[in-house]
């Protein structure tokens, strides 16, 4: 019987006492010092930084980018990207809003067709209809998987802002305002709901078949469909968890601001990426953990609110994604174990 080695592309030596080291899980480690070093910097430039009210904001604010890191790292770690998942962190609450508002005579009117109870479960199936669109396109078709979801942020993202007539919509259902502003046991709801959902999906990696499948298929998609997986199947499966949980992102967006922006979303594509890299995810597919792609979020979200507490003007946020972008890529480049040329 075939057998597929899920760790033939993690570095590996032998230990003093003869065991197998695995070097790729200390690669995932790399950015604890890294995180140490900010808060040791985000202390001296201001004690407020280590308060509890700072640190829960910056949490708060980084659950829906870590979503879209969740469901991205999943994608590429299965040897896939989804560059769609920014336009459907917005356009899925649109559209779930559009439906259930009524005409109140205003610039932006709804259909009304739904009762507001259904907001939540509309919104998420958009965002499956979208993944399932994508998984058709790239895995029925055949069609290159970069240009259909490039073609699909585009597509999206002007459905968006035609639905919502270029406006900010403030009038959102109840539902979605709850999730994203709610406060559990003295911390906000959307960080508990991320912090399950980052056990659920690293606990389905690390332990399940179907979980450490996509690392097999990431790593060899025919030697995978050799062993007996279903990789096509699997793979779309994959792609629609991940618009899944971008519309899920999207109502947390709406229900924390209470209101959705016509750009909603807009440009996070590029935090996404530099985010899951850093944190260990290959572009190049099969290798890579969810905790990694976690420490990436709060590595960008603290230097953010470092460069904030030490009076940088936000004017320079954009130029220092496009540096941790860049500097991501080199260190995906070495840490890969791929030979020079």
């Amino acid at each position: 019987m075939a057998t597929t080695d899920f760790t033939e592309h993690s570095a590996v030596t032998a230990g003093p006492d003869g065991r197998r080291f695995d070097l790729a899980r200390y690669r995932d480690l790399s950015l604890l010092p890294v995180l140490v070093v900010l808060g040791i910097i985000g202390f001296a430039v201001s004690p407020a930084f280590l308060t509890a009210d700072n640190l829960l904001g910056v949490g708060q604010q980084a659950t829906e980018l870590s979503l879209l890191v969740l469901a991205e790292a999943m994608i590429l770690i299965t040897g896939r990207m989804d560059l769609s998942l920014e336009s459907t962190i917005g356009v899925a609450p649109v559209i779930a809003v559009w439906l259930v508002l009524p005409d109140h005579g205003a610039r932006f009117n709804g259909l009304g067709l739904f009762p507001g109870w259904a907001a939540i479960p509309l919104c998420l199936f958009v965002g499956a209809l979208i993944g399932a669109v994508n998984g058709f396109l790239i895995l029925k078709l055949r069609l290159n998987g970069f240009i259909v979801t490039l073609g699909g942020l585009t597509l999206l993202r002007g459905l968006q802002v035609a639905v919502s007539q270029g406006q900010s919509i403030v009038n959102v259902p109840g539902s979605f305002r709850y999730l994203g502003s709610a406060s559990w046991l003295g911390a906000p709801a959307a960080i508990w709901i991320c912090a399950v959902l980052f056990l659920l999906a690293g606990s389905a990696l690390a332990w399940l078949r179907h979980g450490r499948a996509l690392y097999a298929i990431g790593g060899n998609a025919e030697a995978a469909r050799a062993a007996g997986i279903r990789v096509d199947k699997i793979t779309w499966v994959v792609l629609i968890l991940g618009s899944l949980l971008a519309a899920f992102a999207g109502i947390l967006y709406t229900g924390h601001y209470g209101s959705i922006s016509a750009d909603q979303g807009n440009g996070w594509i590029f935090q996404v990426f530099a985010a899951t890299v850093i944190g260990g995810v290959s572009l190049n597919g099969g290798r890579g953990t969810l905790f990694g792609a976690l420490t990436g979020v709060l590595t960008l979200q603290l230097v953010v609110n470092v460069m904030t507490l030490a009076g940088v003007p936000p004017l320079w946020n954009q130029f220092l994604n496009g540096v941790i972008i860049i500097l991501a890529l080199i260190v995906s480049r070495f840490a890969s174990g791929e030979k020079q040329e």
